[in-house]
């Protein structure tokens, strides 16, 4: 793959088609083969389920091994273990009879021993029946650490990404108690940071805290050794809030109906109106515009930004949402016709995947 970083839309699209979608198939059906060895049917049941239903957050953060260049193998290699860790104890969590915060909490020190080369492997199953996985959760953790040890000044980032990565797990935690804790618990959590993001409400910090793509972001640099502590500081600020929050916010808005007859969480149900919904979502997009203005590479993340929200209302679930249509319409001109780009172009590679 060529090492330059795409600066216009379709030559973006042609590397991730024909560059990086590829590479990621590659990673993941390693990843399953691994996942079908494991012995306890129900981990081997929700590794499985993980990769096959949500694939396209692999194939979505491995857009930006593009800013790894020379080395946007390893960072896909990184991006994919560490996406499918996060997948994985989401169906977990999600599925799991069990309740317990001590448990997910041990199972998402996973992710925090993922990102830290030096930590050792612990029992991250420890305070569940489930337990034989074939070593599967560690393997996916030492990928993760592997890759990391080969940057250079990885110092630089790691408080960086410590520091998303442990508002994902306090999410995680918290969303997936019984149903009657969850809201008491995040609006507590919420408290501890009002002052520092007192623009947002507890469902939108909450949705903030979901997103990979600053850790993903991080790494991708720090692979291509353009990694310092002023740019690692400058992502963050630039991705936390608004771009992470933008992410995960479009992905609760077109999950709501599916959401709502599933009985799930969703940040989305908390405003007051749709009108306040999109306003909101409006907002964020206008500044994750201004935001990722200050960064290199500024038309790469621009693009990200694009590409997010084509993609997410592109697809078919917006169709049933009452008012979907105008939504989404209003969204992407608030993005810019960069969206719109993204948008038919994804539409077109759902209708030939089946997706329509």
């Amino acid at each position: 793959m060529s090492v330059k970083i795409p600066t216009n839309a379709p030559i973006l699209m042609k590397n991730v088609y024909q560059k990086i979608f590829p590479q990621v198939n590659k990673e993941l059906a390693y990843w399953k083969k691994r996942a079908q060895a494991i012995p306890n049917q129900e981990l081997r049941t929700q590794a499985l389920a993980s990769i096959q239903a949500k694939k396209f957050h692999c194939q979505g953060g491995s857009v930006y091994s593009i800013l790894a260049r020379h080395n946007w193998k390893e960072a896909i290699q990184f991006i994919v273990a560490y996406q499918t860790i996060s997948d994985y104890l989401d169906n977990l969590c999600d599925r799991s009879t069990s309740l317990d915060p001590q448990d997910f909490r041990q199972l998402h020190q996973s992710m925090e021993d993922a990102l830290s080369p030096e930590n050792m492997m612990k029992n991250y199953y420890r305070y569940r029946e489930d337990q034989a996985d074939g070593d599967y959760l560690q393997d996916l953790v030492q990928t993760c650490q592997k890759v990391l040890r080969s940057i250079y000044n990885f110092e630089d980032i790691h408080p960086y990404v410590l520091q998303l990565e442990a508002l994902y797990s306090d999410l995680q935690v918290h969303k997936h108690v019984c149903h009657e804790e969850r809201i008491p618990r995040l609006e507590t959590w919420f408290q501890h940071y009002q002052k520092q993001w007192p623009m947002l409400s507890w469902y939108e910090f909450s949705a903030c805290t979901g997103s990979t793509l600053g850790i993903f972001c991080m790494v991708s640099y720090g692979l291509n050794n353009q990694m310092s502590k002023s740019l690692a500081k400058n992502i963050f600020d630039s991705y936390f809030p608004y771009l992470q929050g933008l992410h995960i916010m479009l992905d609760y808005f077109i999950d709501q109906q599916e959401d709502e007859e599933e009985g799930d969480l969703n940040f989305c149900h908390y405003y007051k109106d749709e009108q306040e919904l999109e306003q909101r979502l409006v907002y964020f997009v206008e500044q994750t515009n201004q935001q990722v203005k200050k960064l290199p590479d500024q038309a790469f993340h621009e693009m990200i930004q694009h590409g997010l929200v084509g993609l997410y209302l592109a697809d078919p679930k917006v169709k049933k949402l009452k008012d979907g249509y105008q939504t989404s319409k209003r969204l992407i001109k608030a993005s810019g016709r960069k969206s719109q780009f993204f948008h038919w172009n994804i539409k077109m590679y759902n209708r030939l995947a089946g997706r329509y």
